[in-house]
């Protein structure tokens, strides 16, 4: 969606003639219905008249097309300009161009194409503009049939309008130089090299025709993108389905095929407990989906599972057009109906009724995922909602598939491979928390799992480091029972967690990345940072929202950090139903994070009357 569109001449005149903010705020309110801040309108207002200087010159037609705020399908980013034309060959060619107001930035050291500058108020990490330019050009390379077909050129490029030079400028530092080179970054000084830039390929007008083209481009992935991600994929042994995933698999690639014919619309939710696989199932549907040709797109809540999941399929922490096939579930208010082919929603408990910061945005989460593809594939664990805004749970997804006319296929997945395969210790856990009550084995033979528990936190962490020694896989993690008062600090030497003379931090870095840094072992970890991920060794606090007391497990939300927002809301419910949420939430996260680990986990309770029924409840084997 183009929401200005015009000639140079056309464009130019209402920038003289200052209408072309009040022109682009009721197109907006036309064709979206957002009515548009005074400090954006003032943005364009600014940004534009700059972009209009640079354009003004005889070696520019006057029919080369201009498009303003275009919304690239598949994602939920928006273009500031496009100029388009024919180059020198008569090749439809588009330069697409990224402004910013922006007159500083400082270098984020290994992170790559990141940079921190003032935005919202603050200071905060954003894309370098190069690479924000050239992601934007590569995701309509890769996505829009017209492009790859016709073909149409793309030529990104950022033009920083107040940004002047300094001495060692880290906007132009080394470390951005590849991303520099793929999009140039034009500065307040730049305007004649803008100029030359636009020249080199915009010869001649079109009359916005490569515009038309671009925005009614049907959505394909493109060839080379579906070859890469193949190559990913092929010997990458985290991926390798096994058993009741492949069989699983196959049935929902059989549903997906149909959508190809566009007379079809389908619901698949597919449950299962921790470590069934339902992760390793959504990558390798993504995938064969993508190579396909189908529109796929990988869905969560949580950023971190998507970080995670992204980095390893493309084998390299670099930044590449991959990243786009990752989403949030709080996209799609506004997507149009079947949009994509195929949207995978894994862990499709935590999705939530409303969008955005303040929970304002969209109708439901549920019903929006629906409306925008034809096949919808839900995979859950109810067990694993642990705040009181998640919805994700079977009768919501059929009650909204109802309303689409639609009855949901149901499949499931019961193999078990994280905890060493060891039904026996999820069943303990079960058991553990009174969540229910199952027939966990005291044996060695059906307990193969390296569980311990540990009178000292300290103890714990050494055990958990030594582990991580091994390839970087172990980490600890907390119930949110400590306020985080380090966030944005940076310091570990300030203690969110304090346990006696023992003292750490949550961690300190981006929660997308905690579970993939390099030095996060030595930083905890809370249900945020973890969910939908799998670790070797995992230690776990339990805090004080969990104890031992009369026979029972007994939880208290009153012992939750202030700055935990999982239990937020729960003071406009009864009392009666306040307590059961809440217990329910604690019980589930303590379930989630007892389940993390691959090979092992070790334990720690503030609670000691809680630390002496766990001892009791461990088989022999393991005291």
């Amino acid at each position: 969606m183009i929401i200005y569109e015009e000639t140079k001449e056309g464009f130019s005149l209402d920038v003289f003639n200052g209408l072309i903010e009040r022109k682009i705020y009721n197109s907006v309110l036309e064709k979206t219905g957002r009515r548009t801040s005074p400090s954006e309108v003032r943005s364009w207002a600014s940004s534009l008249e700059f972009l209009n200087n640079a354009i003004q010159s005889p070696d520019i037609p006057n029919d080369t097309g201009v498009a303003l705020e275009y919304n690239i399908p598949y994602t939920p980013k928006r273009i500031d300009v496009i100029l388009s034309g024919f180059d020198e060959e008569r090749n439809n060619s588009a330069v697409i161009i990224e402004l910013k107001q922006w007159d500083a930035v400082n270098k984020v050291n290994d992170e790559d194409g990141i940079v921190t500058t003032v935005l919202g108020g603050g200071v905060r990490k954003t894309t370098h503009p190069s690479y924000q330019a050239w992601s934007y050009a590569s995701v309509i390379r890769n996505f829009n049939e017209e492009v790859q077909n016709k073909p149409i050129l793309l030529y990104p490029c950022a033009y920083l309008h107040n940004y002047v030079l300094r001495d060692n400028d880290p906007l132009i530092d080394s470390v951005y130089k590849e991303h520099i080179e793929k999009a140039p970054v034009f500065l307040r000084h730049d305007r004649a090299m803008l100029q030359d830039f636009i020249k080199k390929h915009i010869k001649y007008g079109d009359n916005k025709e490569t515009l038309y083209l671009i925005e009614n481009g049907k959505l394909r992935p493109s060839k080379s993108l579906q070859d890469s991600l193949v190559k990913m994929l092929e010997g990458n042994e985290e991926f390798v389905m096994l058993d009741q995933q492949k069989v699983v698999f196959e049935d929902v690639l059989k549903t997906s095929r149909k959508t190809k014919t566009g007379d079809s619309k389908h619901i698949t939710i597919v449950e299962g407990g921790p470590g069934t696989g339902k992760s390793v199932l959504a990558v390798n549907l993504l995938v064969k989906l993508t190579e396909e040709g189908m529109v796929a797109k990988y869905v969560t809540k949580n950023q971190a599972p998507r970080y995670v999941y992204s980095s390893k399929l493309k084998g390299t922490r670099r930044k590449t057009e991959i990243d786009n096939l990752f989403g949030g579930s709080g996209n799609f208010f506004d997507a149009k109906a079947n949009t994509f082919d195929v949207i995978i929603a894994d862990e499709a408990h935590r999705l939530n009724e409303k969008s955005g910061l303040y929970s304002n945005i969209g109708e439901n989460q549920i019903k929006e995922l629906i409306n925008a593809a034809r096949h919808v594939i839900f995979l859950i664990d109810e067990k694993q909602r642990v705040t009181i805004k998640d919805i994700g749970t079977v009768a919501e997804i059929k009650k909204y598939s109802q309303e689409f006319g639609i009855t949901p296929r149901e499949l499931r997945l019961d193999s078990q491979f994280r905890c060493n395969g060891s039904n026996g210790y999820m069943d303990w856990v079960d058991n553990l928390l009174q969540i229910e009550e199952t027939a966990y084995i005291d044996s060695e033979e059906g307990f193969d799992y390296d569980i311990r528990l540990f009178n000292d936190p300290e103890e714990l962490r050494k055990e958990v480091e030594k582990k991580n020694t091994v390839n970087n896989k172990s980490r600890l993690v907390a119930g949110y029972c400590w306020n985080w008062i380090s966030e944005g600090k940076n310091r570990s030497d300030v203690h969110d967690i304090a346990i006696g003379d023992f003292g750490m931090s949550w961690n300190l870095g981006s929660t997308a990345t905690w579970a993939v840094d390099e030095n996060s072992v030595s930083e905890i970890g809370c249900i945020h940072t973890c969910q939908g991920l799998e670790f070797d060794y995992v230690g776990v606090i339990i805090g004080d929202d969990l104890r031992y007391e009369k026979g029972r497990v007994v939880s208290d939300p009153t012992k939750r950090a202030k700055t935990d927002k999982s239990l937020s809301g729960i003071k406009k419910m009864t009392d009666e139903d306040a307590r059961d949420v809440a217990d329910y939430i604690i019980r589930n996260t303590y379930r989630t994070l007892l389940t993390r680990g691959m090979k092992g986990c070790y334990i720690y309770c503030t609670d000691v009357p809680l630390r002496e029924h766990i001892r009791g409840m461990l088989p022999k084997s393991k005291y």
